[in-house]
Parts: structure tokens; sequence; C-alpha cells
């Protein structure tokens, strides 16, 4: 938009965006520490309505803070083998998730969601933190689907008190759909769908019941399905068409997308290049349906 005569033209974003933007918070969380004296600017205390740019020191609660993120955003999807964990660093020593993933340049990756150590599936990445921050509230009311497979007798009044809502440690949790994949003996598949993201629900739910999941699995979120192509331990770029897919799901205006650069796309090739085979599927695996058909 081109400038009005006479009046000065402000350089930088707005401080509350680019805080917001690195995963620390929403905007308005940010607001309320800028308010609460807990960011400086270049060694002094930051007010709102300050504007930022890349070359200024930003620091919160006397600690700097990384180089902001850049104002284009990219997303990637990435196939979580079990074995790994959700954290940047782990004191055990075990793998993370953020180590096969492309460096970056700027900005880091934040994960959107976390799946436990036990469980294998899709997790998605962003280097916008007020996306990953609206996607993960609660008020978001995002479908998860889980593949599990469950050891024990299932009969229709367990599916039922499943469906209803089963009283937790931390309240009452249920799936919103339970479809059946398939299987003989005592281990049976399940496909089932949560709206929320609490620690360990699926296998929980199941526990209540005095069952055991044996194999758990996320193979979607939100609009999002996780490809065939992309096998445990690789990531793909998504498209722009699913990532603003991913911004309409947050109910944010879509920033604009950062291709992935020669290099990461080479990587992609080449990772998908050696996979050969069928994937491996739970038995009476259905067509995917769209987030919300039952």
């Amino acid at each position: 938009m081109a400038a009005v005569p006479g009046e000065a033209v402000v350089a930088g974003e707005k401080l509350q965006k680019v805080l917001a933007r690195t995963g620390l918070g929403s905007r308005r969380e940010m607001e309320r520490w800028i308010e609460e004296g807990r960011v400086e600017v270049e060694g002094k205390r930051a007010s709102l309505g300050d504007r930022v740019t890349e070359r200024d020191r930003i620091s919160i609660d006397g600690k700097l803070l990384e180089p902001a993120p850049a104002e284009q955003t990219r997303c990637i999807l990435y196939h979580k083998p079990t074995g790994e964990v959700c954290s940047r660093k782990d004191p055990q020593g075990r793998r993370t998730v953020f180590e096969r993933l492309p460096k970056l340049k700027s900005g880091r990756w934040i994960s959107i969601g976390r799946l436990d150590f036990n469980t294998s599936g899709l997790l998605l990445f962003t280097t916008d933190g007020e996306l990953a921050n609206a996607l993960m509230h609660p008020s978001a009311n995002i479908e998860r689907e889980y593949m599990v497979r469950v050891m024990g007798a299932v009969d229709e009044d367990v599916l039922a008190r499943l469906l209803e809502g089963v009283m937790l440690d931390d309240g009452v949790a249920r799936f919103s759909d339970i479809q059946d994949g398939g299987g003989d003996g005592i281990n049976h598949w399940y496909y089932v769908v949560l709206m929320e993201g609490r620690n360990r629900e699926v296998r929980r739910l199941w526990e209540s019941q005095g069952l055991t999941v044996s194999r758990l699995k996320r193979v979607r979120y939100g609009n999002v399905f996780i490809p065939s192509k992309v096998k445990q331990g690789q990531w793909a770029e998504m498209d722009p068409k699913e990532v603003k897919g991913l911004y309409q799901l947050a109910r944010l205006e879509p920033k604009k997308i950062k291709r992935n650069t020669i290099k990461e796309k080479e990587v992609m090739e080449r990772q998908f290049g050696k996979r050969k085979g069928p994937v491996p599927t739970a038995p009476g695996r259905r067509s995917p349906r769209k987030p919300g058909k039952k």
C-alpha cells in the first residue's frame, strides 16, 4: 500500500506478532507479557505498539530470544517411528523427532501437537508458532484419527461407552467415531477419532475398559492424512493448498509460503526413491473418510 503524503512510514512488524510466531504463545498472551514488563527490545522495556525488525535483539525475562522467524511460513509432515521423543533434547539420550527434519537458516521447527514414545504416525511441523498454538488450542476442535490394535474382548457395550464418554483422571473423554478395522483372535484393529490431544488419551480410554493397546499410529490430523509414500523416519513438504487448509482450520489469515530449497527437494526425492513395496496397513482398512463423515 502506498504511503500517505506527509505520513511517516513505520518500519518493522508489531512485537506481539513476532513473539507469537516463535511459538511462545498466542498474540494475546504475548500482549500480556509485554504489559507485565517481561519483554525487552535492545535492552529497554517494550511497550504495546512497538515494532521490531530482524536486526533487533529481543529478550524475554532477561533471556535473549532466538532470531525472529521469517514472515514466510513453512509446514512439513513427518512420519514418526516408535522410539522417538517429541522434545528437542532428551535427558536419557533418546532420539528426538527434530533430528531428521531439514535444517533451517532462520527460525525453528515447531511441533503441532505431540505423540508419545511408543506411538508412531503423523506429526506436523511449522515455522509459524501462532499457527501451531491456534491448531493445538482446545477450542479448535480438530479431529485426530488413529489406527489402534487392541488386545482383549471388545463388545458393543464397550464401544458404546467409549463413544458416550468415560471418566478419566483429567475429566470425561470419548471417541467421536470408532470404525472396525478387522483382525483375528484377541488382537483387533480399530480406527478412532478424537477432538482433542490429551496425554495418552487413546490408550487410557481403551485401558479404562480393561483392554490393552498393543499398537497405536496417528493417521490423520484435521484434513491432513499421512501419505503412503512417506515411511517411518521420513518427512515431506506440505503443498500450498494443504498449508492454506491448516490456516483455515486455525481461523487465521494465511501467510506467504516459503518454498523448500533445491537441496531439500533432492533429499525428498532420494528418501522416496529408496522406498519399495506396498504400505503396511491394518486388516480391513477402508478408504480414507473425509473429516467429519461417519
